[in-house]
């Protein structure tokens, strides 16, 4: 099986689970089998549908990624805000004038 097979819709969006509205599974004798998807994009709304060879097919494939921030995380994250135009132009000129050594961590190890 191939894990890295994922559906994805014609914007762009990753299919999970519960986009999914039919699913199906096409068996052949002599040749290839193929699952049969039919979807509903989040993002986009549109209708979509894909066959997936056999061998390919593994159902982690629309499993969602877990998360791996914190609540806690989420919430000081939460309450910084969004980053503005100059913060980010502030931040690009402290990258045109730092070293690799200045923006590690120092408890790293790796230089």
């Amino acid at each position: 099986m191939n894990t890295k097979t994922q559906i994805t819709c014609q914007c762009g969006q990753r299919i999970h689970q519960k986009d999914i509205l039919q699913k199906g599974h096409f068996l052949r004798l002599f040749s290839p089998s193929f699952v049969y998807l039919k979807y509903r994009c989040s993002r986009c709304r549109r209708l979509g549908e894909r066959f997936v060879p056999q061998e390919q097919w593994d159902d982690g494939a629309l499993a969602e990624v877990p998360v791996e921030i914190s609540p806690e995380e989420r919430d000081r994250l939460g309450a910084l805000g969004g980053i503005d135009l100059d913060e980010v132009i502030d931040f690009h000129f402290q990258l045109e004038q730092a070293s690799l050594r200045d923006l590690m961590d120092p408890q790293d190890d790796l230089v």
